[in-house]
């Protein structure tokens, strides 16, 4: 049995054919893909988060109005660029939004990807410290971030209060009771993984990876699962962790399908620079009949190792469309891979 949700990186353009032709249209089509994906027996909505882009950014006020609009379905980011974060701030945002959601949440955070502007997070205010990359930053502010979730009181309170104080030190509010245990890093690399499993923190494995070995991408995310888990055992945690993959998969079950995505493609590993340091690997997309496609991911490695599949959704195409992407994976694929 295996987690299946969808993952949106809520892009919006004015082009002629776009069914997302604003940010108003992104935020509410976001909500309505959620409330569908839930009706179809989806288990996840997942949110990219990109600054400085046509794409979605804030992402709390959007999970709490997805919370609220939905009962069951596992809401969630992947990623948060942590480069940009108050982790004080977040704290109380995530706070509330999971409260609203009845405890639903599942934040992915990381140190972020390439971004649109140099060194955006400079903007918002924040810059490494002496002898810090601007990775070391983004862990930094979530290692606060995560430890602010244990709900200690840390604060000392003013003697003479506007409002009576609980005893002893005060912690933010509002708390979330096991919020802290559906915190996932999103990782690109072995050593990430294996530093977010010594934290507690669960895995979020991407479209895409540092290059370490050169092997097939899904044999190295695999590898890079295993080591997340032997981490995590050897750390002695005393909960089982999660793992997620994100992929493109497109089952061709129509003649929409088709005239879209049945034209070939990246039927491949690709292979490119996300710095000029840092070589990765990007996984192949998925677009096949569906018993093409079974046959193929029954040979993806990383997929098999997850417990959640997170499907990536081309969303300008509309909610109808997209629902219908999901359905078909939830219908046509799923169930003869033993997902269902």
């Amino acid at each position: 049995m295996k987690k299946i949700g969808f993952l949106s990186f809520g892009h919006w353009t004015p082009a002629l054919r776009s069914q997302a032709r604003s940010a108003s249209d992104v935020l509410l089509q976001s909500i309505e893909l959620a409330v569908a994906a839930e009706q179809l027996g989806a288990d996840g909505a997942f949110f990219r988060v990109h600054h400085f882009a046509r794409q979605l950014a804030s992402p709390f006020p959007l999970l709490a109005a997805v919370g609220a609009k939905t009962s069951r379905i596992e809401i969630g980011t992947a990623v948060i660029d942590m480069r940009y974060e108050n982790p004080l701030y977040m704290a109380e945002d995530a706070g509330a939004a999971d409260l609203i959601a009845g405890s639903r949440l599942q934040l992915g955070i990381s140190r972020g990807s390439p971004e649109q502007v140099i060194a955006g997070w400079r903007y918002f205010g924040y810059r490494p410290g002496e002898g810090e990359t601007d990775a070391d930053m983004g862990r930094r502010h979530a290692e606060v971030f995560y430890d602010l979730l244990q709900g200690r009181g840390f604060a000392e309170p003013n003697p003479r209060p506007m409002f009576q104080n609980q005893p002893g030190l005060l912690r933010l509010e509002p708390f979330s009771e096991g919020l802290r245990e559906r915190i996932w890093w999103g990782s690109g690399s072995n050593a990430t993984a294996v530093w977010a499993a010594k934290l507690g923190m669960n895995l979020q494995a991407s479209t895409l990876k540092n290059d370490e070995t050169g092997q097939p991408f899904h044999v190295q995310q695999a590898a890079q699962i295993r080591a997340f888990r032997d981490a995590w055992k050897e750390a002695g945690h005393a909960r089982e962790p999660r793992v997620s993959v994100s992929r493109n998969i497109l089952a061709l079950v129509d003649e929409r399908d088709r005239a879209y995505f049945g034209h070939g493609g990246d039927e491949g590993d690709q292979f490119g620079f996300i710095d000029e340091r840092t070589r990765s690997i990007f996984g192949r997309s998925y677009a096949a009949e569906p018993d093409v496609l079974i046959e193929q991911l029954r040979q993806d490695e990383a997929i098999a190792a997850a417990d959640t599949l997170l499907l990536t959704v081309p969303n300008q195409l509309g909610v109808d469309y997209n629902a219908h992407v999901i359905e078909a994976i939830l219908t046509h694929v799923a169930p003869a891979l033993g997902w269902r």
